[in-house]
């Protein structure tokens, strides 16, 4: 690749700044809607905006330096990923907060680590590699365009920070109307029964999931739309008509429960399958990862003779980190281990094996969510299903520890173990959900010619920025919201909870695993669906032109549906916007590639700044919420309605969400100057 760039500053102090400023916002935000939904978004393209709309206004900018801040903001996007585990603590009662030193460490030392462990998979992946990674090439155009060198940018600058501004100001300014002044609906459910069965048509108003609907694509979002059905028309349905109905419970209340305690287990099991699926199918860009790595390890010193643009952070500098992190990970469990009163023998058999467990299996995961980052994006990659593997194996490899320890048999031994299984499945989570961004931002960087280890060291930066934020943030959302089943006072609105799904699924398992309740016919149900959606998958990209990506699927049949419905909305819109192309240029006779590039590049950015906007509403509330609790005030200080105003608020709700999505077609369609048809 011609190198036209070696003259130019990339890792400066003020990008550090810049990129740590940004990595504040956009972890806030990214815990907030994981715990409200379930989902995270990649922050590579958002950030990549602001860096440049910020350092514009310094004349010797440049694009090696903006990829800099975006590579070290882009941490938040992943790093928060820690809140699909990590909540669960409070959610069983074994934590009544967020020890910040011990949270901060797990967060730091799991996404350093993921970061080392995806190094040596640069060459094999990126360089070698023509996996498509949709955001890190998005990413990567947006920093062309922005680049004051080239003459294209001219013409197209400041669009892409109005696109992320107009809709940041649309999805801020109804989260406000509907969870501040409760004006508005946040979504709506129709239920109904035929017989026994009872049946839900659910649609969720959330904006920042239609934007993360557009992200994630019509692919995605048809295969999580099956999940829905598969489980709101066919296993609750079936599972209600079997199952006598308790008096005097609501027909919705009922479903609910079925589906939460029975229906939701399926999906784990679905997931499971799903990511061991994705494993075996990387064992080979595994074994070519780990190939290069040692090559690299026995040339020693030759890597510094590398070009720039193939120069990693040396193979000496990786091991003292791994042995940093390792020491420091050692002392973070032993933290946590030394409350539980046990004593030394079995305290440090438990502090060595938790750290070996989470180093071991970090490094299998690594390679895994690199890969999947590359195929379909850091978006939609399999994170929660790793999470459910990781609890599985940790769990079970603990279980058998205590056994042979013989203390068990004690119900305050289990629920330490047990709690121990979720502390050490978030060190997991962490390095997986770093190496899923890791490839992410380096294949951005090659594509413009920047230095890898200087990137490797602003993600390093970025984690730790970020591990300082989050146990803050968690803490402060807890205390306005809680978590359903943990709620910090006793009057708090139960309905306001924040579900933190993933995290409600880990006790599940965690808990049934030590308990010997865990109902595993409802997880082997979902194991045999889940090889039954790959087998389908498999034939459909053999046969036919379409795919349905069986970890989608279950993601579908275990997320709230009112969130999928949102999701797939977005879905159809970035469908609708790309056949409204197709058939306009044909009718026209002109050239649909730039217009689809377009739409799409103008379409990611709206859609990025609707869920940026609603984020950050949301941590802005929560701070609004506990300042007036801690004063003795509502935990609904905006409200300017009661519930006599639900039935207006769900119209307003709707007509909101129809005209954004109108805003956002029209956005996204609008054409670049000189394209060759009028809408």
């Amino acid at each position: 690749m011609h190198d036209s760039t070696t003259s130019l500053k990339e890792l400066t102090l003020r990008g550090v700044i810049l990129g740590a400023l940004i990595t504040l916002v956009f972890t806030a935000s990214n815990v907030y809607l994981g715990l409200k939904v379930g989902l995270t978004f990649a922050s590579s393209i958002p950030a990549a905006v602001i860096s440049m709309a910020v350092l514009r206004a310094f004349r010797d900018s440049n694009i090696l330096e903006n990829n800099i801040v975006q590579t070290q903001a882009s941490a938040a996007g992943t790093l928060s990923a820690i809140i699909f585990v990590l909540p669960a603590l409070l959610m069983m009662g074994y934590w009544q907060g967020f020890p910040l030193v011990e949270t901060a460490m797990i967060c730091a030392c799991g996404g350093i680590l993921g970061v080392v462990f995806t190094v040596p998979l640069r060459q094999a992946l990126i360089v070698k590699s023509d996996l498509p990674y949709p955001e890190g090439v998005a990413a990567a155009e947006i920093l062309r365009a922005g680049n004051p060198d080239k003459d294209a940018a001219e013409a197209q600058k400041g669009q892409g920070f109005g696109d992320i501004v107009l809709g940041a100001a649309i999805a801020g300014g109804f989260s406000l109307i509907t969870n501040g002044f409760k004006l508005a609906a946040d979504g709506v459910s129709y239920w109904f029964s035929a017989g026994r069965a009872i049946f839900q048509l659910p649609m969720g108003f959330s904006f920042a999931l239609v934007g993360a609907g557009y992200l994630v694509g019509i692919t995605g979002g048809i295969a999580m739309l099956l999940g829905v059905f598969l489980s709101w028309g066919i296993a609750v349905p079936w599972l209600t008509m079997t199952q006598p109905w308790p008096e005097g419970v609501a027909i919705g209340s009922f479903a609910t429960s079925v589906w939460v305690s029975q229906v939701r287990l399926i999906g784990a099991g679905m997931i499971a399958i799903a990511a061991l699926w994705t494993l075996f199918t990387l064992i080979k860009p595994m074994m070519e990862g780990m190939r290069v790595s040692l090559a690299v390890l026995k040339d020693g010193s030759g890597a510094t003779r590398m070009a720039r643009t193939d120069t990693d952070l040396s193979p000496k500098t990786l091991l003292r980190i791994t042995l940093l992190m390792l020491v420091l990970l050692i002392a973070t469990f032993y933290s946590f281990v030394a409350q539980s009163g046990l004593a030394p023998a079995v305290a440090w058999t438990l502090v060595l094996v938790g750290t070996a467990l989470a180093f071991l299996i970090g490094f299998m995961v690594a390679a895994a969510c690199g890969y999947m980052a590359g195929l379909v994006g850091s978006s939609a990659s399999p994170i929660s299903g790793i999470a459910v593997i990781s609890i599985l194996a940790v769990s079970l490899i603990f279980i058998g520890i205590g056994q042979v320890q013989g203390i068990l048999d004690d119900e305050r031994h289990v629920r330490f173990y047990t709690a121990l299984a979720l502390f050490c499945s978030s060190v997991v989570v962490a390095i997986a959900a770093i190496s899923n961004d890791n490839l992410q931002d380096l294949k951005t960087g090659w594509l413009v010619s920047a230095t890898p280890w200087k990137q490797q060291a602003a993600l390093i930066i970025g984690c730790v920025v970020g591990a300082m934020v989050i146990p803050p943030v968690l803490e402060l959302l807890y205390h306005a919201y809680g978590f359903i089943g943990s709620m910090p006072r006793a009057d708090m609105d139960a309905s306001q909870a924040l579900a933190a799904p993933q995290a409600s699924l880990m006790i599940t398992i965690a808990q049934g695993l030590f308990a010997h309740t865990l109902d595993w016919t409802y997880i082997m149900i979902g194991v045999g669906a889940g090889i039954a959606a790959i087998i389908v998958d498999r034939l459909l990209a053999r046969y036919a032109r379409f795919r349905i990506p069986p970890l989608a699927v279950a993601m579908g049949l275990y997320l709230p549906p009112s969130i999928v419905t949102a999701l797939f909305l977005g879905a159809l819109i970035a469908w609708a916007v790309k056949k409204r192309i197709h058939v306009s240029a044909a009718r026209s006779r002109v050239e649909s590639k730039p217009l689809l590039e377009s739409a799409e590049r103008r379409g990611t950015l709206f859609a990025s700044g609707l869920i940026v906007g609603e984020s950050l509403v949301g941590v802005v509330l929560a701070m609004i919420i506990v300042a007036s609790v801690g004063a003795g005030g509502s935990d609904a200080p905006l409200a300017l309605v009661g519930a006599e105003f639900a039935a207006t608020a769900t119209f307003i709700g709707m007509a909101a969400l129809i005209t954004m999505c109108l805003i956002f077609i029209r956005r996204a369609l609008t054409r670049p100057p000189g394209a060759g048809f009028a809408e």
